[in-house]
């Protein structure tokens, strides 16, 4: 192995001097170049010494580094808020044909801001949790996060992370949630794209700029009674209510009855609102369970309704199995309030 963690080397697209901190495999390495760590392949780097020597035509200009650089009237430009992204480096090994193939994928957290961020990472297959992780990435750093082996890329992967400021501002919002689902073809691509860019990672956006607080909007009590709304007392809530069910059938039919000409994309839609609107007045009426009859069919509107409750804070648990009058057609949702 030419490379060892801790040498000294050079990049030689940009003379930016660094260490290698991790070797990855027998082409790539990680490096850190001014306190920033990202991997790179053998060719692109080389020993400082090395490559002082295997120049062309040396040149006699002194070499100017960027910090180097003198500063302009007024102070040097700030650094730009450029977004969070997760970054994928492809780990590679030889098959029985001694061809290169990917082993797993590296993930990381590329916090390119100026703001820290705890996360709550979950990666999900096939609906369900996989692997979770909570910490905290500093402003222009990236997070080591796990290693995923590519075999099992081809599960439905999603990429669930919840973001939410160190020190919080009464100006941004709470927390901020995103969601990545990647198909094994999508990938398959992306990884023959970056051998034939000789690249050694490929990235997703997951926010440009974390969202600011949403004002509730106040209106006046006066003003909605003058315009014809009926005003409750908020202690008599449920008695305004619609009643809520503990058994919610999604069947089309039993939503509508003119449902026929419809395609599957509108009988979606009205099985999701259906499903919204029951969920909603269970959580109102504080009911410590409701089961949702969506059937068996292909799983499309099960598997909605599950990406839904995962990200509802009210409920503590939900399962799909066995049930003596639905078998496998129903999810059982239970509260946590």
């Amino acid at each position: 192995m030419k490379y060892e963690p801790g040498d000294n080397i050079i990049v030689l697209l940009t003379n930016e001097e660094g260490k290698v901190v991790e070797i990855m495999n027998e082409k790539m390495v990680m490096i850190e170049v001014k306190g920033v760590r990202f991997p790179a392949y053998m060719d692109q780097i080389d020993f400082p010494y090395f490559n002082m020597f295997s120049q062309k035509k040396p040149v006699e200009k002194k070499k100017v580094y960027i910090d180097n650089l003198p500063k302009e009237k007024g102070g040097m430009q700030p650094k730009k808020d450029n977004g969070m992204f997760i970054c994928f480096v492809p780990v590679f090994d030889k098959d029985i044909f001694d061809d290169d193939v990917v082993e797993k994928l590296k993930i990381y957290l590329i916090n390119q801001t100026l703001t820290a961020f705890t996360f709550n990472y979950n990666l999900v297959f096939n609906g369900s949790s996989s692997f979770q992780l909570t910490n905290t990435v500093e402003p222009g750093h990236d997070f080591y996060v796990h290693d995923v082996n590519f075999e099992n890329l081809s599960d439905n992967p999603r990429f669930d992370v919840e973001f939410s400021l160190v020190n919080p501002d009464k100006k941004k919002a709470t927390y901020y949630e995103t969601s990545l689902k990647l198909k094994a073809k999508q990938l398959f691509k992306k990884i023959e794209e970056l051998q034939l860019k000789n690249e050694a990672s490929f990235m997703y956006p997951l926010f440009d700029v974390y969202p600011d607080k949403v004002d509730e909007e106040k209106v006046g009590l006066s003003k909605l009674g003058n315009a014809g709304f009926r005003l409750y007392d908020a202690s008599l809530v449920k008695e305004n209510l619609a009643p809520a069910r503990t058994v919610v059938d999604l069947h089309i039919e039993k939503l509508t009855d003119n449902w026929k000409h419809l395609s599957n994309f509108e009988i979606l839609t009205i099985q999701l609102k259906a499903f919204e609107k029951f969920y909603d007045l269970s959580v109102a009426h504080h009911q410590a369970s409701l089961t949702i009859i969506h059937g068996v069919g292909t799983g499309k509107l099960r598997d909605e309704i599950h990406d839904i409750l995962k990200l509802k804070k009210e409920v503590k648990s939900f399962v799909n199995q066995y049930h003596p009058s639905y078998g496998y057609g129903a999810t059982e949702i239970y509260f946590a309030y």
